[in-house]
This record gives C-alpha cells, structure tokens and sequence, in this order.
C-alpha cells in the first residue's frame, strides 16, 4: 500500500504542530507507523491523499452515526452556511436543536450549547459546584472527560486517594479536588464519600465507559451512583458525550434506566461540526449565566451551522428501525469478529453495548481500567496495522471504540469480516 503522500505531510506537520497533529491520538504512537492523511469521504468510507480507500470504524471518533457525508446533513449544513457561518446573536436552530435534545433526555429541564465535549463537561462541574456550594468532583480511572484541568488526574493503587496531576501543567493543589474511584467498583466510592461526603459537588462518570475502550456499566453500579448521590447531596453528571442518540434514542439513561442530575452531550448532536452541550435540572441550570453566578460564555456556542446539522442527524435518527437496524449490524458484525478470532487461535473479549464495541486482545473480563490496561496492546497493534492493509480503518489504540453507522452495509461488514481472519492471524494466531 502506497503512503508517500501521508509520510511527506506528517514529516511537515511534525514541523509546525506538536506531533505533527491536533489531537495525540492521530500520531499512531500507540501502534506505530505513518498516520494517513485523509482527503475525502462517503457513507461506511474514507479515502487518503494516497488514495487508498478503507472501511471506516472510527467514524470520527462517533458522532458519524450516518456515516460520512450524509446527504441530508451537508443539505442542511450547506443551506445554514449560505445564510451566514455565525452571528454571535441567538438564533431559531439553538431553539429548534436544544427542544428535539430535551424531548429525548427527559432528566433535562434547560441545555446550554457549547463547542466541544470538554467545554460541557468543564461548565458543567462548574455548575454543580455553584449549585451545591462544595468543591470537590469525584471521578473514575479510565473515565475520559475532556482536558479542564481538574478532570487530568489518575488513580492511585486503591482507587481510594486523592488524584494527582496526569498532565503537566495541571497544578498539584487544583487536581486534589479531584477524587478517583474505580469504575465498576461502588465500594471504592463510598470509601471515597465516607471521608468527604460532605465536600461532594459532583460525581462525574460515562455511563458506558468509552474511552479505555467500551466497557460497560456492572449490575447495579450506576443505580448504586444515583443513590451515593442522592444521599450525600452531590449532583449526579452523566458524560454522555459519546454514547447520546448513540445507544438509544435518549442515551444511556433510556438503556439502563438511570436518570442524571445533568448530562454532557456533543458528537452526534453536531452532525460532525464542532459541538457540546450540557443540561440538566430547571434548578440546577438557573445557576447558569445570566441567570446565575455561574459564567459560561462562547462566541461560537449555538453556531448556526452546527445546529442545522445536528437538527439533520436527530430528525434522521427518529425515523423507525434505526436502532434496532444500528443494534444487528452491530451484534453481526462483534460476532463474525470473534469467530475469525477463534478460527486464527487468538483469544479476544469484544464488549459491546449497542453500535460501538472494543475487541481487547486477552480473555478479560474487561471491567475497568485496571483490567484494561492488562490487556495485549502489542498484539491490537499488528491486528490494526494488518486491518489498516486491507482497507478497514480502526482506532490507532488497543483502548479506543469501533462505531458502526446507518450507512454501513452487509457487504461492508462481509468485507471486515473477511480481513479479520487473516488480521488476527497476524496479530499471533496460528
């Protein structure tokens, strides 16, 4: 496979960006290699500047559900762009966007816009502080929530300490308001809570773990959250960044049945356009300015372009059968993967919840970032550079999600299925 192009733009990127990129994970240091560079991209595909066509499963990191270029989205986007790319003022998409967001998540009362997944998470534990009068977040290793300052901390041995720095920058004061507890794991946070309950603003968790790949939430976990939270007074955040209108219609808390005090959303909400949001509670969100003292501002929160496509996405996502159509291919496509897996002798555990899904390289469980990190990173590299060969497209990192979208096809998932073999013989098989 020809990759001139892409090696000579990531030696000049590795010029001018840190990197040679805008976000780590593009650089392929988990795996190795030469990123490529993309130009263009279709429905379930994306081709680089070399060329090269592959199946996409990274789908921009989820917000895709549609796929790439979806018509009805770039009609929608390329309509609200002729009219004006932002005006800094409200406008009737911010309304028509935020209405169709709190008729599918019931738990919010009133949602701000933002730009990215960071910025909602960060305004939202703001909020919660402002709204409880306490200064401390607890959070779970392996729980990735954007880059504020305070949310850039790690475990220690226990998950039962004070958070540290897990970034420079990040002052060692500021990060031990931080709490972190392990996921999956309820007596971690009440060890946790017993000490400083009383200092509490916020529990902060992803409903479905997406980031150290998925994992999901054990029985009774985020039913044992609502009810730590309740006790002690904290404000329950739900990130949901990455699984709303992903997993269900109305994101996790419609799938597991567990309401949040607020909930950070972004990706599909923006139709593939820089986007976040968070809402919550009537009470809880008056303390947002300029109701409250709480400041959260942004020129290009609510941009106009952003809104059509987001509008584009949930209209297009409340048709029927989507779902269900996202939940099969899915459900077909994990179990074609573990028996090619199976045929090559490699051992893997594909967990998956609706149509995103991480296949670790071990026998697992997978439950949370301990396990995790125990799984053959080594092994995921060979299998990603061998998939990448023959034109499917992964996440460059053993600990990242695989998403399907409406736009895949039988065929597509026929085509995965048929590289996967010789893939996972590559990645040690016999």
């Amino acid at each position: 496979m020809n990759t001139s192009h892409s090696a000579s733009l990531f030696a000049r990127a590795q010029r001018v960006m840190p990197g040679g990129v805008n976000s780590p994970v593009r650089a392929f240091r988990s795996v190795g290699g030469t990123p490529r560079f993309i130009d263009r991209a279709k429905g379930p595909r994306i081709w680089d500047v070399d060329g090269n066509e592959y199946i996409d499963l990274v789908m921009s990191w989820g917000p895709l559900i549609l796929g790439h270029a979806d018509e009805r989205v770039v009609r929608a986007a390329t309509a609200a762009a002729a009219r004006g790319s932002s005006f800094g003022a409200p406008t009737e998409a911010e309304v028509r966007l935020a209405e169709l967001v709190i008729e599918r998540f019931p738990s919010m009362d009133m949602v701000r816009m933002v730009n990215s997944g960071t910025e909602a998470t960060m305004s939202a534990i703001r909020v919660a502080r402002a709204f409880t009068s306490r200064p401390k977040v607890l959070k779970f290793d392996g729980c990735w929530h954007g880059h504020a300052d305070g949310l850039l901390v790690k475990t220690g041995s226990t998950g039962m300490q004070y958070g540290v720095p897990d970034s420079a920058g990040v002052p060692s004061a500021y990060a031990q308001e931080t709490l972190v507890a392990t996921y999956n794991d309820l007596d971690s946070v009440t060890g946790l809570v017993e000490r400083h309950g009383d200092e509490l603003a916020a529990i902060i968790v992803e409903p479905v773990a997406g980031n150290m790949g998925v994992v999901p939430p054990a029985s009774g976990f985020l039913e044992g959250l609502r009810r730590i939270a309740d006790t002690t007074g904290a404000v329950l955040i739900f990130d949901e960044v990455i699984t709303g209108f992903r997993v269900a219609p109305g994101g996790a808390q419609e799938r597991y049945g567990v309401v949040a005090d607020m909930t950070t959303l972004g990706k599909i909400i923006g139709g593939g356009f820089p986007v976040g949001a968070y809402g919550g509670r009537a009470e809880i969100m008056e303390r947002v300015s300029p109701l409250g003292p709480a400041v959260q501002a942004g020129t290009l929160a609510g941009n106009p372009v952003a809104m059509a496509a987001g509008i584009a996405v949930l209209e297009a996502l409340a048709e029927p059968g989507v779902y269900e159509g996202l939940e099969s291919k899915a459900a077909q496509l994990t179990a074609a993967l573990s028996d090619a897996a199976a045929e090559a002798g490699v051992t893997v555990t594909t967990n998956r919840v609706g149509s995103m899904f991480t296949t670790f390289f071990g026998s697992g469980p997978y439950m949370n970032a301990d396990d995790v990190s125990g799984a053959d990173k080594e092994a995921y590299a060979r299998y990603f550079h061998a998939m990448l060969e023959n034109g499917v497209a992964m996440a460059p990192s053993y600990c990242e999600a695989a998403f399907i979208s409406t736009a895949h096809t039988d065929e597509d998932l026929d085509l995965i299925a048929a590289a996967a073999g010789p893939a996972f013989a590559a990645a040690g098989g016999r």
